[in-house]
């Protein structure tokens, strides 16, 4: 290939990278964005809120070295935000980094945005207001009485039988959006598998907002790489990082999940009624903070231990959920991020330098099958050990001094918008 070719190759490549949570990837990224004259978009379906910034382990303004970002901080917490939106706001984002001669680093945890990013996004239909009011007419009353059977009587009846045996119990909001996708298209939300138009008698107009944007195969040249380290390591390291978002709490400003979830609250927001609220780390926080405000702000340290360790199993467990998403993503390569990040840094430069056609061998690059069968004799004894928050810590009870500031309503268990922490005002 020629210098000429060589460069026209390296400027349509984009560099994505993935693993589970807390196995250092935006610290990676922001390295490589250093080396390479790189930007940023993110791909975390968390760290698009405004707000919700230590749940979501969103890097710090002070700590992005001048690198720019994106995808974060667009939407409030109270608006939704889709799979179908990351798709059109980080292609877009990619083409205005390319246009401006910088490499985009795409880096999170979050699949499905991932999927479709590289691949392109199905084509559901846009859920049009008349479609809302429909749903509403149907499901509203059903769920204030909490009739999920009924609910799902209505979606089998309108005619996606399989969504309706699948979905989770008193999952409301895919309830709703796969009745809102059949009344819209005449066709199951199943029909709208990855790569798959409606069918051909479908009255869905078709458009490049709404309608199937399938990736050319000569879009860009992605380079796909998923961190990962040994599962007992990764697990700890999780475990520290839940305590490290709760011990926030303890520090001069406040600000550890704990606030952004009592801020969820005092929007109205309630656990599962949302994304964010749905997020990994936030359900549980609102959860605990819901049974804390019912109890007139108080909590023990017994009961706040027993919610450190649903959120950090919480996490383990969605870390898990990554590990097996990924094994089925053949684009992606595996690396061991245990390596020296300036190892890893050297391969990754040297692989996206190189010619199309040749192939950069390394150590780093491991084989998910392998790392499966290896760790799991070692995970069936795991138990978490806490480094702050242990029994008697004199950490626990500055922050159940802080949920007894904060957390009293004036009516147990009655939804209040005081906005206790006056977190939206600053």
């Amino acid at each position: 290939m020629s210098a000429s070719g060589a460069s026209k190759t390296r400027a349509r490549r984009v560099i994505v990278i993935s693993g589970p949570t807390a196995v250092g990837k935006s610290r990676l990224a922001l390295a490589l964005a250093q080396r390479l004259n790189g930007e940023i978009v993110s791909a975390d379906s968390v760290q698009v809120y405004r707000g919700l910034d230590v749940g979501s382990a969103k890097t710090p303004l002070e700590e992005r070295e001048g690198v720019p970002h994106h995808l974060l901080d667009i939407v409030d917490p109270t608006d939704e935000y889709t799979a179908g939106a990351f798709f059109d706001d980080a292609r877009r984002a990619t083409y205005e980094v390319t246009s401006r001669g910088q490499v985009p680093i795409v880096v999170g945890g979050t699949g499905l945005y991932l999927r479709w990013y590289l691949n392109g996004k199905p084509g559901t239909p846009k859920e049009s207001p008349e479609i809302t009011a429909q749903v509403d007419a149907e499901v509203s009353a059903l769920q204030k009485a909490g009739d999920w059977d009924g609910a799902l009587e209505i979606l089998e009846k309108a005619g996606d039988v399989l969504t309706a045996k699948s979905l989770t119990r008193n999952d409301w909001y895919r309830l709703r959006r796969a009745l809102s996708i059949i009344k819209a298209s005449g066709q199951p939300r199943t029909r709208f598998s990855l790569g798959q138009k409606p069918e051909a008698n479908s009255d869905v107009k078709e458009d490049i907002n709404s309608a199937l944007v399938t990736a050319p195969e000569t879009d860009y040249d992605f380079l796909c790489y998923f961190l990962y380290r040994r599962r007992i390591d990764l697990y700890r390291a999780i475990d520290a990082r839940c305590e490290e978002m709760l011990a926030a709490e303890n520090a001069e400003s406040g600000r550890g999940i704990l606030a952004e979830a009592s801020w969820l609250l005092d929007l109205r927001i309630q656990p599962g009624s949302s994304p964010p609220s749905r997020a990994i780390g936030y359900r549980q926080a609102m959860e605990y903070l819901n049974e804390c405000r019912c109890a007139g702000g108080v909590s023990s340290e017994e009961h706040f231990l027993k919610f450190l360790s649903s959120f950090q199993q919480a996490s383990r467990n969605y870390a898990r959920r990554q590990l097996t998403w990924f094994r089925n993503e053949p684009l992606f390569q595996w690396i061991d991020a245990s390596q020296p990040l300036e190892k890893i840094l050297d391969f990754l430069t040297d692989d996206f330098s190189r010619p199309a056609d040749v192939k950069i061998e390394s150590r780093v690059v491991l084989s998910p099958e392998a790392i499966a069968k290896k760790e799991l004799s070692l995970l069936k004894s795991y138990v978490a050990k806490n480094k702050i928050f242990v029994s008697s810590s004199a950490c626990i009870p500055p922050i159940l001094e802080w949920i007894k500031r904060t957390q009293i309503q004036a009516s147990p268990c009655q939804d209040q918008a005081t906005n206790s922490l006056a977190f939206a005002a600053s």
